[in-house]
């Protein structure tokens, strides 16, 4: 299970660890649509649908989540978010990380701070 969950981390990422001492909630939107909840408690990451997109049809479940009932919980970061994450093998993000005082191997700070927007999606996370 673990060298799966290694898979799952790019270049650059390796050194990633999720605090154990943070919690963190982000919001999943597609437009006004609240998809769902990525919370970060006691080490924990766990992922649920919203209501609002149980009672919907026109947005299809993450392929992560395939169960709109379940609420999904791990130590690690899941792929779907962790991959909004940029490799800190550029130097515009070990820049950025240096200007702004980030923890370079905090996945919640650089979650929010980086996590918005991704190229391979149209969701949008922040952080309430």
């Amino acid at each position: 299970m673990i060298n799966l969950i290694k898979r799952w981390k790019t270049q650059g990422q390796g050194d990633l660890i999720t605090p154990n001492d943070k919690t963190i909630v982000f919001n999943l939107n597609y437009k006004n649509l609240l998809i769902g909840v990525l919370k970060l408690e006691n080490g924990i990451w766990s992922f649920q649908y919203s209501e609002d997109f149980k009672n919907q049809d026109r947005v299809k479940l993450l392929p992560d989540f395939p169960n709109v009932e379940k609420v999904y919980e791990s130590k690690e970061l899941y792929p779907f978010f962790l991959h909004r994450i940029p490799s800190q093998k550029q130097p515009k993000v070990q820049k950025k990380i240096k200007e702004n005082h980030i923890d370079a191997t905090n996945e919640a700070e650089l979650l929010r701070f980086f996590g918005k927007k991704s190229i391979s999606n149209p969701f949008l996370l922040q952080s309430v």
